[in-house]
C-alpha cells in the first residue's frame, strides 16, 4: 500500500515546530503541495524555502490556530489558489511549564484548564474550517496528534491527559458525522520522542519533580515500551503521511507508542 500524496493540497498548523516541520517535509517529499501555518512567520518561511529548494511545493503564512478568523482566512486563501483542500494536519503545542510535573493539589485552575482551552479550541476551529471546504468536494482528511497519557493513568500531567482524550473523542465523533460526506478524520497517538524541545522540556520537568536525572527518566520511558525504543520524529511523519494517503482509515487513533499501549 503506497503513501503517494501526489497532487494533494495540505495545510499544516504549527508548521514551525518539530513535528509540523517534519511532517511538512514528508508530505512534500510524497508529492503534496503544502501550505504552512504558524505564529512565527520567519520559521515557516524558512521551512517553505527549504522545501522548495529540495524540489517540493510550499508556501508559508502567519496563522493563529486558536483564532477562527485567522484560520478561516488561511483555508479560504488556500482553496482560492488551488481549488481544493485535501489534508488538514494540526501539530500545535503548548508549553508544559506549570502544567506537568506539579502535584495535583498544588495545580492552579488556570494551569489545569490551559491544555483544554488550547488543544480543543484549535482542533475545533481548524477542523471546522477544513470540513466546510472538504464536504464541497466530497473528499478530504483531517488529522491531529495526541499522546499516550490520553489512555493511561499517570500522575503529574495536569490537564494534558484529559485534553488529549478529548481530542481523540472529538475526532471519532467528527469522523462519524463527516464520513457520509466523504471526509475522513483520524489521530496519531504517540509515545514521547526526545527529539523535540517540548518533549525534552517534559522529561526535564518530570525528572526534576521525581528527583532523578534526565537520562534516568528517559530510560524509564523507554523500558515501558516493547522495543526499549521511543518513537522518532521520522516515525511520526511516516505515520501521519500513511494515514493521509490511505482512503480506508477514519474514525481511528493510530497507536505509535512502540508498545507502550496495547490496543
Amino acid at each position: 500500500m503506497g503513501t503517494s500524496l501526489e497532487n494533494k493540497v495540505a495545510v499544516i498548523y504549527g508548521a514551525g515546530g518539530a513535528i509540523g516541520s517534519t511532517v511538512a517535509r514528508e508530505f512534500a517529499r510524497h508529492g503534496a503541495q503544502v501550505f504552512l501555518g504558524g505564529r512565527t512567520l520567519a520559521k515557516v518561511e524558512a521551512l517553505a524555502k527549504e522545501i522548495t529548494a529540495a524540489g517540493g511545493k510550499a508556501e508559508a503564512a502567519l496563522v493563529d490556530a486558536l483564532d477562527e478568523v485567522s484560520v478561516e482566512q488561511f483555508v479560504s486563501a488556500v482553496v482560492t489558489k488551488t481549488g481544493k483542500l485535501d489534508i488538514s494536519f494540526n501539530a500545535i503545542s503548548v508549553s508544559q511549564k506549570g502544567i506537568q510535573g506539579m502535584p495535583f493539589l498544588e495545580l492552579p485552575l488556570e494551569n489545569y484548564e490551559r491544555p483544554f482551552s488550547v488543544y480543543t479550541r484549535s482542533a475545533f476551529v481548524t477542523a471546522r474550517a477544513a470540513g466546510r471546504q472538504m464536504v464541497k468536494k466530497g473528499a478530504g482528511t483531517i488529522l491531529s496528534m495526541t499522546a499516550t497519557p490520553a489512555r493511561l493513568a499517570v500522575s503529574g500531567c495536569g490537564g494534558m491527559p484529559g485534553a488529549w482524550a478529548a481530542i481523540e473523542n472529538f475526532s471519532r465523533c467528527l469522523a462519524h458525522e463527516l464520513g457520509p460526506k466523504g471526509v475522513r478524520v483520524a489521530c496519531i497517538r504517540a509515545e514521547a520522542f526526545p527529539e523535540t524541545p517540548q518533549i525534552h522540556e517534559v522529561f526535564s520537568i518530570h525528572a526534576e519533580a521525581n528527583n532523578i536525572a534526565y537520562e534516568q527518566f528517559e530510560q524509564a520511558m523507554r523500558v515501558r515500551t516493547f522495543t526499549n525504543r521511543l518513537p522518532k520524529l521520522v516515525d511520526v511523519a511516516s505515520a501521519v503521511t500513511f494515514v493521509a494517503s490511505n482512503e480506508g482509515l477514519t474514525g481511528t487513533v493510530i497507536n505509535l507508542s512502540s508498545g507502550g499501549i496495547t490496543d
